[in-house]
């Protein structure tokens, strides 16, 4: 790791769907593979896992339907050292499933989902005591009206608290199309301490083309950070902007790498890193995940990577 692991003191709280995901165990389209893993992936206990294994205790909360897959799920991201405890089991709706298809994007098979009904009074009934970064991401406002509530809920409580907002824009263009999502995305980045996103995801949602023209966007965030690619990241805050660039890595598969990036972010800020030791473990942790096909991974995985030239 880079930089010195995040105090046992340091909560961090990711709140959003997390579906079961099959996947080929190797790269290939799913019509050539012969095996396949059933894993769990989901953006916000993605991030959850990867600061984990950073040292971060962290705390993943959604709900899962009263089904197989639901109750794989939480094994799944329990073993990976996160708190599953407080995630509610709906009885009346399904655990939501994606495919993930190499070289070929996902398909989601998510409509009805148990997370989908997640609620205003759901967001009232979460404890914040203790909680150091509440982590969101815009693909909750996707899922429904009455998820989108309790999202805008979550923020609410979490300001009132005192507690930090972590926010990945997470623009899913099979949930809602750019010009729906722009508008309720800037709202919701505008409301948070912390934000994470991709340089292209600002260009096609606000026509930001630059990572200045992002932080035009959003200059009172705290802590901004545009991601830019195989080309860096750069994080903007307290008056200035660092830059650091990304690692050369053999590409196996990409979803899941923003994630990744977020985790290692945020447990090297609960560390009490600065930016740049931030962002470089960021990339350490996207690395990791861009050389499976799953969402996390392998403990047993080695990479082989180096940094870009400065």
């Amino acid at each position: 790791m880079t930089g010195r692991r995040a105090g046992s003191g340091a909560v961090l709280l990711a709140i959003g769907e997390t579906m079961a995901m099959v996947a080929p165990i190797a790269a290939v389209p799913v019509e050539e593979a012969e095996t396949f893993r059933v894993d769990a992936g989901g953006a916000e206990s993605n991030v959850a896992a990867h600061a984990a294994a950073l040292g971060v205790t962290a705390v993943w909360y959604s709900r899962l339907g009263d089904d197989a897959l639901g109750r794989r799920v939480a094994s799944r991201v329990a073993a990976r050292s996160v708190d599953v405890s407080r995630v509610d089991t709906d009885p009346r709706h399904p655990t939501g499933l994606y495919v993930k298809n190499p070289g070929h994007g996902v398909t989601y098979y998510r409509a009805g989902s148990a997370a989908s009904h997640l609620s205003r009074a759901d967001a009232d009934a979460l404890v914040l005591d203790g909680i150091d970064i509440v982590h969101l991401s815009g693909i909750t406002a996707a899922l429904s009206v009455s998820a989108a509530a309790f999202l805008a809920r979550v923020i609410d409580r979490a300001r009132g608290a005192g507690v930090m907002v972590s926010f990945d824009v997470n623009h899913r263009a099979a949930l809602w199309p750019a010009e729906a999502a722009a508008a309720p995305l800037l709202t919701l980045a505008r409301r948070a301490d912390i934000v994470f996103v991709g340089r292209d995801e600002a260009e096609t949602l606000w026509g930001a083309a630059t990572a200045d023209a992002a932080r035009a966007l959003l200059p009172a965030v705290r802590q901004l950070v545009v991601k830019d690619g195989a080309v860096g990241a750069t994080v903007f805050e307290a008056g200035a902007a660092v830059f650091e660039p990304a690692l050369v890595v053999d590409v196996v598969e990409p979803v899941g790498a923003g994630d990744a990036f977020a985790g290692g972010y945020l447990a090297a800020l609960l560390a009490g890193e600065p930016p740049a030791a931030r962002l470089r473990l960021g990339h350490d942790r996207a690395a990791l995940t861009m050389a499976t096909t799953g969402d996390f991974p392998d403990p047993t995985q080695t990479r082989s990577s180096e940094r870009t030239p400065a």
